[in-house]
């Protein structure tokens, strides 16, 4: 019972805080267009404890598709085999917030903070059945976030509950080959 009211507590701390999350004023989702790396992760999801240290960088070739996002995504795995998932976020009434379903996962994402030439903040609620955990993510346009998005980075994370050691920067990936 101290686990169910634990988790449902957790979930409405998410629903409340997200209700505080704005996508960047002036988004432009053309801008988003083309390659990004995923470059930071941060999230406390119990998931993410078991697998960040085996985690590496990745890449996605955003594309605006009539208002929607369409997001493949791929990272070389330690075993030399690839992970690949392909999504395509659906716009909603606010520009830069989006919601798409994923491996089971409803998952509500907001841009919030993006300079389309250098790099993007994406946080996103993802939620299956009565559980829901925050993924604040940094992307960049180069491999290489720069200290400064580095530190935006963290203290947003952080301003959202991110405890520090759930914070990565992630390293430096090879590709996979193509399909």
């Amino acid at each position: 019972m101290t686990s169910l009211t634990t988790a449902l507590g957790l979930s409405l701390c998410f629903i409340l805080a997200s209700a505080h999350i704005l996508p960047q004023s002036d988004f432009n989702i053309q801008g988003m267009s083309g390659k990004w790396y995923l470059a930071g992760f941060a999230t406390n999801a119990q998931w993410f404890l078991r697998y960040k240290e085996t985690m590496g960088m990745g890449t996605s070739m955003f594309k605006a598709v009539d208002g929607d996002l369409d997001m493949p995504f791929e990272s070389l795995n330690p075993d030399g085999s690839c992970f690949r998932m392909h999504n395509l976020a659906r716009k909603t009434d606010v520009p830069g917030k989006f919601s798409y379903v994923s491996r089971g996962s409803l998952n509500d994402m907001w841009i919030v903070d993006v300079k389309y030439d250098e790099y993007a903040l994406v946080y996103t609620v993802k939620t299956i059945g009565n559980s829901s955990d925050a993924v604040i993510k940094a992307y960049g346009r180069a491999p290489e976030l720069s200290t400064e998005v580095q530190e935006k980075f963290r203290l947003f994370a952080s301003g959202h509950g991110v405890l520090p050691e759930n914070m990565v920067i992630l390293p430096k990936n090879g590709d996979c080959p193509p399909e």
